[in-house]
């Protein structure tokens, strides 16, 4: 028994030293979105942030990003899907969203009715929104959607091909 709690303590030790990591200079895990974060017709600039992982698994095929709100609507609401994004690809800069994305990737639409990003936009006295950026390795180089993929299309395919993922989880309350 003493053997089996070592060698469990060894494999938790080892998975969490290779988990999939995301980071981004404009957001921080419990933090508020800046302005720039935020859907223009909410008075933001709408820039999607930038985003960088590492972690991710040899066999990672191709990476997808996904913002979404699981505070709103009771259903959620998704703000960015983006898929196809070679393996090779670690990280998008801010404002990929708008004209940088890497070739061959391929935006969906989000709950606005927009192909690609469409930043935080609570409802004035909604209370306290988490906004989770997430990050998904892939087992497949591409996946069979278009730009007229919704998150609630999507999802289902991502969990199921998801080798790995990481969260980023900023706030925002109006």
């Amino acid at each position: 028994m003493k053997w089996a709690i070592v060698l469990c303590g060894a494999l938790f030790s080892a998975a969490s030293a290779n988990a999939m990591e995301v980071a981004s200079a404009e957001m921080a895990n419990g933090a508020s979105l800046a302005p720039a974060q935020v859907y223009s017709k909410c008075g933001g600039g709408n820039v999607s942030p930038s985003l960088s992982w590492s972690g991710a698994p040899a066999s990672a095929k191709s990476f997808a990003v996904t913002a979404f709100d699981p505070d709103a609507h009771g259903a959620g609401w998704w703000h960015w899907i983006a898929f196809n994004i070679p393996a090779p690809v670690h990280a998008l800069p801010a404002n990929a969203s708008g004209g940088g994305m890497p070739s061959g990737s391929v935006q969906g639409e989000n709950d606005f009715g927009d192909v690609g990003y469409g930043g935080a936009c609570p409802p004035s006295g909604s209370g306290l929104h988490h906004y989770e950026f997430t990050v998904w390795a892939l087992d497949a180089p591409t996946i069979p959607f278009d730009a007229n993929a919704t998150g609630a299309k999507i999802e289902s395919y991502l969990e199921s091909h998801a080798i790995a993922k990481a969260k980023l989880v900023p706030v925002l309350e109006r």
